[in-house]
């Protein structure tokens, strides 16, 4: 029986047309889910019997590069059946040829410099958007080539409205934040003088201005989407339906690829996604009472301090939520010992307690007090490890879906004040409390950590 014949070769579509480009730079992406990852380690393999090929694909750190199912999970599948030889200590791969690719990170910004003298034909950036402009510019300096292939560039990027390479692909994105369907793939050229970016739409029109020793590169954007996978959406349809249940900020990024859109207010919470009820419907499984605290009185160089806030989130075997309590105030630190401690006593032993440790030693030491000051409760530490905005989207995505309850109380209105307000509001101590307990309770992963 003759040995099965595997084809490796893109999907149609923007798969295709950002393998088949012949610009020097293409920035390939726009949302989530759309092959970007594959086709950056596809695109040198029509090099790999050329000896003096080799390329680089870099994440911003190396832990990017080894997670599970990521670049070298990926590379494994795809080069093991061009009988790579895997060298997983260094990353690298050899061909029989003698072409390599290596996979490599770009950890703190001056990693750049450890990349000085090289010579390299392939450039890949998987996330650009996590890179900085420095690094990118420095590493074009690198992207040269004695192999017969002449060096070029390729990234991947999911939308950040406030990255550099937002203003890269500005022609290519139309005022709503949304690419340009017409415009896509599109050459155009530029030239860097004196750090500024200038545009031209063909290389003679650069020339003819800027003079004849002017070098422009070819420069283009290719957006996708996962509906342009269609192998991710046969293998994987759930895949889908993790990016519809994303908070609505990133729902518009990584599923829709808008890239105008940044974080407001009102785009995390609204009070119309929480359900009011007068009374708590029995047969709860689970109980948290989350506090965030400070302690810091009103005074007259600083009238509005944070506030220490608790908020006593329910959970149903349904998998819906209801928040049953929230407290807050300001006063001495002994003050809000105490008024800890008489909560937990009105909450009741079975109410787990989850307390924010503050950095640094003395947050240790004062976290250690309050467990002991709880003695006889389930008292749990947590260190926060994210920003309050990535925090806070797992349970901004439940509201939205109204999965949420909310126990009508005389607290209601400051409580949605400080969510709709969030993330431009002056206090987020009730929106830290909210995502706390939330988190604690389904040890909720925001889906941003695997895309």
């Amino acid at each position: 029986m003759a040995p099965e014949t595997i084809i490796i070769a893109p999907q149609p579509g923007p798969q295709t047309a950002f393998l088949s480009c012949p610009a020097d730079i293409v920035f390939f992406g726009g949302s989530a889910g759309g092959g970007k990852s594959y086709a950056l380690l596809l695109d040198p393999v029509r090099h790999y019997y050329n000896p003096k090929f080799g390329g680089v694909i870099f994440r911003r750190n190396s832990v990017q590069v080894r997670n599970e199912g990521g670049l070298w999970d990926e590379s494994m599948m795809l080069y093991s059946m061009l009988q790579g030889h895997p060298r997983e200590a260094s990353l690298e791969w050899e061909f029989p040829s003698g072409a390599r690719m290596k996979f490599a990170h770009l950890e703190h910004e001056k990693t750049v410099y450890d990349w000085q003298g090289s010579q390299i034909p392939y450039i890949g950036f998987d996330e650009l958007v996590h890179f900085s402009a420095s690094q990118f510019w420095y590493l074009l300096s690198r992207n040269r080539s004695l192999s017969g292939v002449p060096g070029y560039i390729r990234a991947t990027c999911n939308p950040d409205c406030d990255s550099w390479v937002r203003k890269m692909v500005d022609w290519w994105i139309g005022p709503d934040g949304y690419p340009i369907k017409e415009r896509s793939g599109i050459i155009r050229y530029f030239i860097r003088i004196e750090d500024n970016i200038i545009w031209g739409d063909t290389r003679e029109e650069l020339i003819s201005k800027y003079g004849a020793s002017t070098l422009p590169k070819s420069f283009t954007f290719i957006p996708s989407s996962i509906y342009d996978n269609r192998i991710l959406l046969d293998k994987d349809p759930s895949y889908l339906a993790n990016l519809k249940a994303l908070s609505r900020v990133e729902r518009l990024r990584l599923l829709e690829g808008n890239w105008n859109v940044r974080p407001a207010a009102g785009m995390y919470f609204q009070r119309t996604w929480f359900k009011m009820v007068d009374a708590l419907p029995a047969g709860w499984i689970q109980e948290v009472r989350m506090w965030d605290r400070a302690a810091t009185c009103p005074s007259e160089s600083n009238s509005d301090p944070d506030w220490t806030a608790g908020l006593r989130l329910l959970k149903y075997p349904n998998g819906t939520f209801a928040i049953a309590d929230v407290r807050r105030m300001r006063d001495t630190p002994l003050q809000i010992e105490r008024y800890i401690s008489n909560t937990a006593g009105f909450d009741g032993g079975n109410t787990s307690v989850v307390l924010e440790q503050d950095p640094g030693s003395s947050g240790v030491a004062d976290a250690g007090n309050y467990v002991r000051l709880l003695a006889g409760y389930d008292v749990r530490v947590r260190k926060p490890t994210k920003d309050k905005e990535t925090r806070a989207r797992p349970v901004s995505a439940q509201a939205e879906a109204g999965n949420i309850m909310c126990l009508k109380a005389p607290w209601n209105e400051e409580f949605f004040n400080e969510l709709e307000n969030f993330p431009e509001g002056k206090h987020d101590d009730q929106v830290d409390v909210l995502s706390g307990a939330f988190n604690e309770m389904s040890q909720a992963l925001s889906i941003l950590d695997v895309l």
